[in-house]
């Protein structure tokens, strides 16, 4: 008898190889833009539950500057703000207890650590007890909340110099707070969008947008990234982390039918399409973005991350494309937090300067909050 395969037992052996190659290969590219699994020890709930329990841990602080803080810095806001959301993603009712038992104090012994709404760096504190309202329904986290909504967009009479342009910023309509530097975009519309989302009245949304826009309309150059003031020419990192972030909340609760949404998903699309350019191997991006020999960033890094992997998530990003940018930025920031929770790498508090040096030459921190935040941003944008 002939023991020789027959021609059609080859050809399903080799359809059979082919088929196996070419679904190994399918698996492969599928991991690479993968948002959903991680290798243990690297799990968005992991590495979030790690970060928000060692905030839990850590006093207030106002991280180079003065201990014990006078008030509570916006770092620490956007790292609590950060928490609250990290624990109604996993449905974490102790650590949302844990949350709420941080600021209760502020009711009583510890009034006088909340900032006043006099810059955009307090203002932004209108962002935690909003959040937490949300979460918990309690009018008295809502009127702390929307006095900060409120008082950005009132002009003071008493207590404040006010000059001549916040006059005439709040006079078209804009927060008097506005200073056209990046990082405020976000600081002045996260309050709003909270406000938004806590009441429903349609006056807080508009606000965030119209501001958001003149934000884009004055800093985004035609490479789609951000110059920190008009007056600075450089795409510092963590500024322009601040708009993504910023201009991705917005997107997330701004209605479809808004006469601002165009502009504004514009505005992301230009920048989320520049940053794949300049994203290292790593995963990371540097100091200065479109600056090579300028160090890797950990807490813009992780900004971009959160604004990636929200536009995957959401479907406004081609998941195969941006979906590989934002697996890789999770992945390489986890390896710049600690055992203990804490971020290193991390740009120490950065006021504008026109000076490129400047920037590059800034102190590099270790478990500094800017660095918590966009940990727990990401965890929790993961984990929806």
């Amino acid at each position: 008898m002939n023991s020789k395969p027959r021609p059609y037992k080859l050809h399903i052996v080799l359809l059979a190889i082919i088929g196996f190659f070419l679904m190994s290969a399918t698996a492969q590219n599928k991991a690479s833009y993968d948002l959903k699994h991680f290798p243990k020890g690297k799990t968005p709930k992991e590495i979030g539950s790690l970060v928000a329990q060692h905030f839990i841990a850590t006093p207030h602080t106002n991280f180079g500057y003065s201990f014990p803080p006078k008030w509570i810095s916006y770092p620490e806001t956007c790292t609590w703000y950060g928490a609250l959301n990290f624990a109604k993603a996993t449905k974490d009712n102790t650590l949302a207890l844990q949350l709420t038992e941080r600021f209760d104090p502020f009711f009583k012994k510890d009034s006088t650590m909340m900032p006043p709404a006099i810059h955009v760096d307090y203002t932004v504190f209108g962002a935690v007890p909003l959040g937490m309202y949300l979460q918990t329904k309690e009018q008295k986290y809502l009127s702390i909340g929307l006095k900060y909504a409120e008082k950005s967009f009132t002009l003071p009479t008493t207590g404040v110099n006010i000059n001549v342009q916040a006059k005439k910023y709040h006079d078209a309509g804009y927060s008097w707070q506005t200073r056209l530097w990046v990082d405020d975009m976000f600081m002045i519309t996260v309050v709003q969008t909270q406000a938004y989302h806590a009441t429903g009245n349609i006056k807080y949304i508009d606000q965030a947008a119209k501001e958001a826009v003149l934000y884009l309309d004055s800093l985004q150059k035609p490479n789609g990234l951000f110059y920190h003031a008009p007056d600075v020419p450089f795409f510092w990192g963590r500024g322009n982390g601040w708009f993504a972030v910023g201009m991705t909340e917005l997107l997330l609760c701004l209605p479809t039918s808004h006469p601002d949404r165009p502009r504004i998903v514009d505005g992301y699309l230009k920048m989320m399409a520049s940053l794949l350019q300049y994203q290292t191997k790593e995963g990371m991006w540097n100091q200065i973005i479109d600056d090579t020999s300028s160090w890797a960033e950990m807490s813009s890094s992780g900004m971009f991350g959160f604004a990636l992997i929200t536009g995957v998530k959401q479907g406004w990003l081609d998941k195969k494309i941006y979906g590989v940018a934002a697996r890789k930025s999770w992945l390489g920031m986890v390896n710049y937090i600690n055992e203990n929770g804490d971020t290193r790498e991390v740009c120490e508090g950065t006021n504008k300067k026109n000076d490129r040096q400047y920037y590059n030459d800034r102190k590099r921190n270790i478990g500094d909050m800017h660095g918590q935040a966009v940990v727990l941003w990401c965890a929790t944008a993961l984990l929806k």
